[in-house]
């Protein structure tokens, strides 16, 4: 059962609720993947059941096409935020850390070809992995951390949270818009460029400025 941690993995006084992700936030990632600028960020809810320990061995879903790793900045919220200004957010955040968003990318590309929603490829169990949670007063600036993922000692992902459409500030604001976010709510703030596929074996070794982790997939 996953529960909220610091980064040194002693246990934190806040549920678990649901993820809240922004999709195609970094420019080189609209690109890659072939879609157009949205003139508002894309918005998408994981449940509680997608969120895991990301230290343990990360079990991808079989059988249902390509698994592709999306390293992202996350965000822990500590305080109720509804239609909220960036003042409010930023007096409300807890802690940062890192997700994984975890996609069927195949699946999510018949569905976005039906014009359908994407959750059976976004927020399936064991969808968001994450790290143990950076306090704000240890981590520094939030818009200027640097997000590195390695597989199997290759850089995969390589981005600094800077290039942000939306910066988290504004972009935590605006989902307090349409959804009334509750303490232990997880924002997950977009991927840089580099996404790729997931293989059982991989070894993972992600960091966020000078934290890093290491993981792998079975």
């Amino acid at each position: 059962m996953y529960q909220h941690r610091d980064w040194e993995g002693a246990l934190l006084d806040f549920p678990v609720n649901k993820v809240i992700c922004v999709g195609s936030n970094y420019a080189n990632h609209i690109k890659e993947m072939g879609s157009v600028r949205s003139e508002e960020p894309v918005i998408f809810i994981k449940p509680e059941t997608a969120m895991c320990d990301i230290r343990q061995p990360i079990a991808i879903p079989k059988d249902m096409g390509a698994v592709h790793h999306e390293i992202e900045l996350a965000v822990l919220i500590g305080q109720p935020l509804k239609q909220a200004n960036e003042d409010r957010v930023d007096r409300a955040i807890a802690g940062f850390g890192i997700g994984l968003d975890l996609t069927l990318r195949d699946l999510q590309g018949k569905l976005k070809k039906a014009g359908q929603p994407w959750e059976k490829s976004k927020a399936f169990d064991g969808s968001a992995p994450l790290s143990g949670f950076i306090p704000v007063n240890s981590f520094g600036d939030p818009q200027n951390a640097d997000l590195v993922l390695r597989v199997n000692d290759e850089i995969r992902q390589q981005g600094n949270s800077r290039d942000m459409l939306t910066p988290v500030l504004p972009l935590i604001s605006y989902m307090s818009r349409f959804f009334t976010l509750r303490p232990g709510d997880v924002i997950l703030t977009g991927t840089p460029e580099g996404v790729g596929p997931l293989e059982s074996g991989d070894m993972l070794v992600l960091s966020v400025n000078e934290h890093q982790l290491t993981t792998r997939v079975i």
